[in-house]
C-alpha cells in the first residue's frame, strides 16, 4: 500500500515567489498529500501574494522559531498521512532531491531520513559562505563524537520520518529554535527509531535569516541538551540523577501556543 505524505514548510520572511514556485516543484515531484506552509511574522502582503499557492498556510503574528514552526505543522497534518517531511523555505533542497530524502521512509527501509549536504555523494551546486561552512564542518564534528549517531550532516533542512516515529518522538523534544533537527536525530536513535542518511542536492540560497554567532552558541548548548535527553531515554543512571535535581520544563508540544519570538 502507498503511503501519503504530508510536507511542511517553515518560512520566516521568505522570498514569496521563490516559496511558491518551490511548492509548485514539490507537488511535481512528490505529488503530497497536503503541503502546509507554516509562517512566521508574515509582512502585511504575504498571505494575498500566497492565496494562490497550492498549500495550506498557517500565519502566526509572532517569530516561534523553525523548530516550533514544523511541530505544529507535523501536529496539524499527522492524523492524515502516513508520512512526514519538512523542507525549508527558501528551496535550498530541491523538490527532486526531497523526494529521494523521503523515499527510504514510504518504502518502509527507515523510520527516519535525514537529508545530507555534508555526503560524500551529496551534489552542491553553490556553496555557503567560508564562515558558515567552517561553522557547520566544525559542529558536525563535534556532533559525532557527543552524540550516538555517526552522520555526515545533523543540519540539512530536508528531513522525512513516519507519524508512527514522530508520536514517540514528540513527546522529547524541547527546542524550539534552529537546534530542533539535532534533538529530532538524537531522540530518535535513542529511541531505536532505523535513520538513513540520504545525499541531497544542495544550491544555497543567500539572505540567511540565521546569526551565525548566535548559532554557534545555541547549536554548541543544544548539542549537550540532545545528549542528555538521549540518555534519559536509556535510563542512563547518571542522566536520570542530573535531571531529578532540575526544575522540568513542558515538552515543545504542549508549549506552542506560548512559543514566540524565539532567535534561531
Amino acid at each position: 500500500m502507498t503511503r501519503s505524505v504530508g510536507i511542511v514548510v517553515p518560512a520566516y520572511r521568505p522570498d514569496l515567489e521563490r516559496l511558491a514556485d518551490y511548492v509548485a516543484a514539490l507537488r511535481s515531484a512528490l505529488s503530497p498529500a497536503v503541503v502546509r506552509i507554516e509562517l512566521d511574522a508574515p509582512r502585511p502582503d504575504a498571505l494575498e501574494r500566497l492565496a494562490d499557492v497550492p498549500a495550506t498556510v498557517n500565519a502566526v503574528d509572532a517569530r516561534r522559531g523553525k523548530g516550533a514552526a514544523i511541530t505544529a505543522g507535523f501536529e496539524a497534518i499527522a492524523d492524515d498521512v502516513d508520512v512526514l517531511a519538512f523542507a525549508d523555505a527558501d528551496g535550498s533542497t530541491p523538490a527532486p532531491s526531497l523526494a529521494s530524502v523521503v523515499e527510504p521512509v514510504v518504502e518502509g527501509d527507515a523510520d527516519l531520513s535525514v537529508g545530507s549536504r555534508r555526503h560524500p555523494a551529496a551534489d552542491i551546486a553553490s556553496h555557503q559562505t567560508f564562515a558558515r561552512r567552517r561553522l557547520g564542518d566544525g559542529f558536525a564534528w563535534m556532533a559525532r563524537r557527543l552524540l550516538d549517531e555517526q552522520l555526515y550532516d545533523y543540519q540539512c533542512g530536508a528531513k522525512a520520518l513516519t507519524t508512527t516515529a514522530w508520536r514517540s518522538i514528540r513527546p522529547h523534544l524541547y527546542e524550539a529554535g534552529f537546534a530542533w533537527d539535532i534533538e529530532l536525530i538524537a531522540v530518535a536513535g535513542a529511541l531505536g527509531e532505523r535513520i538513513v542518511e540520504v545525499p541531497v542536492r544542495w544550491e544555497d540560497r543567500p539572505g540567511s535569516t540565521v546569526s551565525t554567532v548566535d548559532t554557534s552558541y545555541r547549536l554548541a548548548r543544544a548539542l549537550f541538551s540532545s545528549r542528555h535527553r538521549a540518555r534519559l531515554i536509556k535510563e542512563h543512571s547518571l542522566h536520570t540523577f542530573i535531571e531529578s535535581t532540575r526544575d522540568h520544563e513542558p515538552a515543545l508540544v504542549d508549549r506552542l501556543g506560548e512559543t514566540a519570538e524565539t532567535p534561531e
